[in-house]
């Protein structure tokens, strides 16, 4: 059963930017095992367009699954983007009351699964340009 293991605990790090501040782990059943994104990786978690209606709906929102989802997108051993934004609909739908992290409406889910399949592309092909902004260690 998919499952986050843990608090996230961010700490902001620069203009639109957060470090992992201890390790964030997330059981998958999509790809069927334990995802671990390392202490002191830095994201931008979801990087929702600022077009007023979609940042309204969807901005702001589930920010351990855009940890995910973001660490997936640069990791330079994971090479499929559709299983990676199949992930963020997945973890969307998980509960984790315990720390903090609550499932979002299905529409919400759609939305933002939709929204990772249409205007993803260019994070996923400028990859390595990214991760190495924003994770060099990579």
């Amino acid at each position: 059963m998919s499952a986050f293991l843990g608090p996230l605990d961010l700490r902001l790090w620069g203009p639109g930017r957060w470090v992992l501040l201890r390790d964030f782990s997330y059981q998958s059943d999509l790809l069927g095992r334990v995802i671990t994104v390392p202490e002191g990786f830095i994201t931008d978690l979801a990087s929702v367009p600022r077009l007023p209606l979609a940042y309204l709906i969807t901005g702001n929102r589930f920010p351990a699954c855009a940890v995910i989802h973001d660490y997936l997108y640069q990791h330079p051993d994971f090479e499929d983007r559709t299983l990676a934004d199949g992930l963020l609909y997945e973890a969307t739908g998980v509960a984790t009351p315990l720390y903090g992290i609550e499932r979002e409406t299905e529409i919400i889910r759609r939305l933002a699964w939709a929204g990772v399949r249409v205007g993803g592309w260019w994070p996923w092909m400028r990859n390595e340009k990214r991760a190495a902004t924003l994770n060099p260690i990579w």
